[in-house]
């Protein structure tokens, strides 16, 4: 039997908002203000990733959110496109384990191509930052500008403000099956990257580990998680028969995804909401993941399970 990592020996998983900006950068609420609401909506840790400025600090007085260091990277491509970059959110340790400082402005950059941001992407892997690929299509990007980048633990399949303000980066599955595809072992998240308060608390991580910095952020590069804008994935694996399974909160769909092969969607009967699937795998699969639908449109995301 193989589960999928997010539900090993699985407690209460762990709600969070992996992207987010403040009045730091370009967020229009303070820095207390977006912890403030992400508490009363239920997350437990969160990341505060303004433009630039790397940030440690729980700015809220007395409050219990775990806060993940980190910030968001930025390089425009060098050419004449309005809207042509590459975005990676960094989350980093706590000190003495993190060389960036509170605050710290490390500067934006102009790059020729995916190349030469992999030099960018590596100072921070070297100075131990996870990254994220955000908004692959916000960014005016094809999959063959940003498949050679290595190192990413995940990508963005939902991003709460280029959906309400732009309607991309609703569900991007499909550039995420071209990686993996390849390959690459590569996660997805969804995101709010709210810089207002009506882009927040839409698309979060819920990630198997204790409330701690270095457990998180284990738990997220190891796969430890599903990501969410609504439903609810209580269990994800195959048996030993070679039978997929998952539960989940009441939906109105499921998909079991190869892109080796065609989606096999699953309803309830009769128009009735499902909270469990199955479906036979094919042994040629390099992977399986799981996307389930509730009945508001809302989506669930599991990580893969890899099998070759």
């Amino acid at each position: 039997m193989i589960r999928q990592s997010a539900f090993q020996n699985a407690g209460k998983l762990l709600k969070g908002a992996l992207h987010s900006h403040s009045t730091r950068s370009d967020g229009q609420l303070t820095p207390g203000e977006l912890i403030a609401i992400h508490q009363r909506n239920g997350y437990d840790f969160m990341a505060i990733t303004d433009h630039q400025i790397y940030n440690f600090q729980n700015h809220l007085s007395g409050s219990t959110m775990t806060i993940l260091p980190g910030m968001e990277m930025s390089c425009d491509f060098d050419d004449d496109r309005p809207v042509h970059t590459f975005h990676s959110v960094w989350l980093g340790r706590e000190k003495p384990h993190n060389p960036y400082g509170q605050d710290q402005v490390v500067p934006p950059c102009r790059v020729k191509d995916q190349t030469a941001f992999q030099k960018v992407q590596d100072e921070g892997h070297a100075n131990g930052q996870l990254t994220i690929l955000c908004h692959p299509q916000w960014s005016g990007t094809f999959v063959r500008e940003f498949e050679q980048l290595r190192g990413n633990f995940a990508m963005e399949l939902w991003n709460t403000g280029c959906v309400l303000e732009n309607n991309v980066d609703v569900n991007n599955g499909w550039l995420w099956d071209e990686l993996l595809m390849q390959g690459q072992k590569i996660y997805g998240v969804a995101v709010d990257d709210g810089h207002y308060e009506s882009h927040q608390c839409h698309g979060w991580v819920m990630v198997n580990a204790r409330n701690t910095v270095d457990d998180l952020l284990f738990a997220l590069q190891n796969g430890a998680f599903y990501a969410s804008t609504g439903p609810e994935i209580d269990d994800f694996w195959i048996d030993d028969e070679l039978v997929a399974h998952v539960k989940c909160s009441a939906c109105h769909h499921v998909r079991f995804i190869c892109a080796a092969s065609v989606t096999t969607m699953i309803f309830g009967q009769n128009g009735q909401p499902i909270m469990e699937a199955s479906m036979p795998v094919n042994r040629c699969y390099p992977y399986l993941r799981v996307e389930v639908t509730d009945l508001h449109g809302r989506v669930a995301w599991s990580n893969p399970i890899f099998l070759r």
